[in-house]
């Protein structure tokens, strides 16, 4: 990435990856952990961050049951959860709409701080987005505004179905013209495989009209992270073409 684009300060991690996607609800939590655990294989330090998650609910046990636990599990809860996602909020809606649900706002400078906690504390920092780039993250901003701020490149994550190419040439058009940097693609199905067409078709379709790498195309039987702290120890779920890609080369 050109370096007149860098908008963040030193005071962040200086390797990064956005991770964002097409949509709400096509992979980004899972996707976020796999390259966690990816990393981890690898032996580098990795932090987790997702400014803002919406949505949380608690379970029977008392544990949270929501993106950012899955996050704070991944990488070893070796830190407090409110550093993997310092403002969390009941209502499943975009960020500003669910704080007014409980008569609060974003913090936007919270949204920044929190990403320089992990300074020195980590080889690479994974940021989980909200929704899609577009999504508002407070009263004026989006998603696509945090991650220009940060500077860190993105990886957009695509669910898998009829609709994908529109889906993902529309981010990737947003992501450009917000001056982003694009390391590379996640092809994620998020439902049973299925006989359709369009998602034999999708991953051959998007090389011919995208000019970033496709880092993997993850079939439907890997894609289950959901309760993952209570079989912490079931790597099986993690064998998935991520361990092989040099993810740090990605962030520059």
């Amino acid at each position: 990435m050109d370096s007149n684009t860098r908008l963040r300060t030193p005071e962040y991690p200086k390797k990064g990856l956005f991770i964002t996607a097409t949509d709400t609800g096509i992979g980004k939590t899972w996707t976020t952990v796999a390259i966690a655990r990816a990393l981890q294989k690898q032996n580098y330090r990795v932090g987790a961050y997702k400014p803002v998650a919406t949505g949380v609910t608690t379970t029977s046990r008392n544990l949270r049951d929501d993106d950012a636990f899955q996050l704070w599990d991944a990488i070893g809860r070796s830190h407090p959860i409110e550093r993997v996602c310092p403002q969390t909020f009941n209502a499943p809606l975009a960020p500003p709409v669910a704080a007014r649900e409980e008569n609060m706002v974003i913090n936007r400078e919270l949204l920044f701080k929190g990403a320089a906690y992990w300074n020195q504390l980590c080889d690479i920092l994974l940021v989980e987005g909200v929704g899609g780039l577009l999504c508002p993250l407070t009263e004026t901003e989006s998603v696509a505004d945090l991650a220009k701020g940060l500077g860190y490149p993105l990886i957009i994550v695509i669910g898998n179905h009829l609709g994908t190419i529109n889906h993902t040439l529309l981010t990737i058009e947003v992501a450009e013209k917000r001056g982003l940097s694009i390391a590379g693609l996640v092809i994620n199905s998020t439902s049973p495989e299925s006989e359709s067409s369009a998602s034999k078709t999708n991953p051959d379709e998007l090389k011919q009209r995208v000019q970033y790498p496709i880092l993997a195309t993850v079939g439907y039987q890997l894609n289950s992270i959901r309760n993952t702290y209570e079989k912490p120890s079931g790597p099986h779920l993690f064998d998935h073409p991520f361990d092989d890609i040099n993810w740090l080369t990605l962030t520059d």
